[in-house]
């Protein structure tokens, strides 16, 4: 199992801005804008750790008002 590292989120949600941090092995821009969806409760949590979930992608994220998604390690 990789190593994992705390990386922080910030979003704006309809022009607020929103802010998480989050434990993960890897992260991208991908993966960013999937769990700032998450926290602003849209996309999906797995309910086991290797289950299949669907990825909301930027576009899909910004049909629901997420905008300017950017991420840096902690």
């Amino acid at each position: 199992m990789a190593q994992e590292q705390h990386f922080r989120i910030d979003y704006l949600l309809n022009r607020a801005y929103k802010t998480f941090y989050i434990r993960a092995a890897l992260m991208d821009n991908a993966q960013a804008w999937h769990w700032a969806t998450v926290d602003a409760g849209i996309g999906q949590i797995p309910k086991y750790r290797n289950d299949p979930i669907p990825r909301l992608s930027k576009p899909q994220a910004e049909k629901h008002g997420i905008t300017n998604v950017e991420w840096n390690r902690a």
